[in-house]
């Protein structure tokens, strides 16, 4: 179960890093020229892809090392598809910001 804890907390960061890029947009939304604002935003958003890849990664392969005793571990599809979802809802959240 740690396994899983620890990806859920990288998944986390990952929202985090979406919710500064939602900030920054609300905050500078007024700001001249709006694409700067936008394109800050943007790198946020690709950093919280990156954020949610590196951890179906990380979580691949520290279960790729342990071996299951009493519990049954989550299969790397349930990673791997996680980490999709949150990269489509974060690029959805990505053509609003540019859409505002």
């Amino acid at each position: 179960m740690a396994n899983e804890r620890t990806f859920s907390a990288w998944m986390g960061t990952g929202l985090g890093a979406v919710g500064v890029a939602i900030g920054l947009k609300a905050v500078f939304g007024a700001f001249d020229p709006t694409w700067a604002a936008k394109l800050v935003a943007t790198l946020f958003l690709l950093a919280a892809i990156v954020i949610y890849w590196a951890a179906r990664r990380q979580a691949c392969k520290t279960l790729s090392r342990l071996s299951e005793n009493d519990a049954e571990a989550l299969p790397t599809q349930s990673f791997t598809r996680l980490a999709a979802l949150m990269t489509v809802a974060t690029v959805g959240v990505g053509g609003i910001l540019w859409a505002l």
